[in-house]
């Protein structure tokens, strides 16, 4: 199990980059103020990491919060993705040029695939290399991307992807997926933790709140690091961007763990990587 310290903490990536285990996802905030206050909220509280991508419409938002604080640009890990229509070599050099130049950056600690999309994903990930080799981003990987998808992209790949980025909940665990991941040393990473607000009615969680006197949220977010997977819950709210944090004073015990990865249905919040149309 990976060493988790504190709401800095980073875990390695296969290429010696830091990337920050915790961090605040920017889907479906606005472009305006509800973004930048977000980010605000989140460096003051401690966050070094934030997840963007070009399909969210709110890069000008974020790099206006990371221009307007004090906190050095080095410190703070920015994410962002290709979009689908974007795929290809050419177009995707491109889509990432207007995502640097929205926010307002000269580089991305971090530029993923959104999706795999059938007969592009390898001319995209190609464009990746090439902006890794130029220094333009720190590290490149896919989100997404299930095992066959991987196994093709590695089949004949310059650089082994570094992230997956990847729904991750408590009813899709996708226990294989995450071992070939670790395996290859491409960091697993979650997205949509909380499955969007369902984990808050689910009665499992009851004996487990009451035993670490924590919400359902930081217990979910404390598995995912236990897990050695980064996190990236999202909120515009200043309560729950705080709270969702407050998750290195305790730690879950490996029976709690299992019992967790146990409520495992493989059943998905999200499109199947197998079956979209986007």
């Amino acid at each position: 199990m990976r060493t988790i310290t504190d709401l800095k903490g980073t875990f390695t990536l296969h290429n010696g980059v830091q990337m920050p285990y915790f961090g605040l996802g920017v889907y479906q905030a606005d472009n305006d103020k509800e973004v930048e206050q977000a980010i605000e909220w989140a460096l003051e509280t401690g966050y070094r990491h934030v997840d963007t991508a070009s399909i969210y419409k709110n890069e000008e938002g974020v790099g206006r919060a990371i221009k307007n604080t004090s906190i050095s640009r080095e410190d703070i890990f920015v994410v962002s993705k290709v979009w689908n229509s974007d795929q290809g070599y050419e177009s995707t050099i491109k889509a990432f040029h207007q995502s640097l130049s929205k926010l307002q950056l000269e580089y991305l600690d971090l530029y993923l695939v959104h999706w795999p999309v059938e007969g592009l994903y390898k001319e995209t990930w190609r464009a990746l290399e090439h902006l890794y080799e130029e220094g333009l981003v720190k590290a490149i990987g896919v989100s997404n991307f299930l095992k066959h998808h991987l196994e093709d992209l590695i089949s004949d790949c310059k650089v082994i992807p570094m992230v997956n980025q990847m729904e991750f909940h408590p009813h899709l665990v996708q226990q294989e997926l995450l071992d070939f991941c670790n395996a290859k040393s491409i960091q697993y990473e979650a997205w949509s933790p909380m499955m969007q607000g369902k984990i808050f009615g689910m009665q499992e969680f009851d004996k487990l709140k009451k035993k670490y006197d924590k919400t359902a949220s930081q217990i979910v977010l404390r598995w995912n690091l236990q897990k050695g997977v980064v996190t990236i819950p999202k909120s515009v709210k200043k309560e729950h961007i705080v709270s969702n944090a407050d998750i290195f004073d305790f730690e879950l015990s490996e029976e709690d763990i299992s019992f967790l990865d146990n409520l495992d249905q493989n059943k998905r919040i999200g499109p199947d990587p197998d079956n979209f149309d986007f």
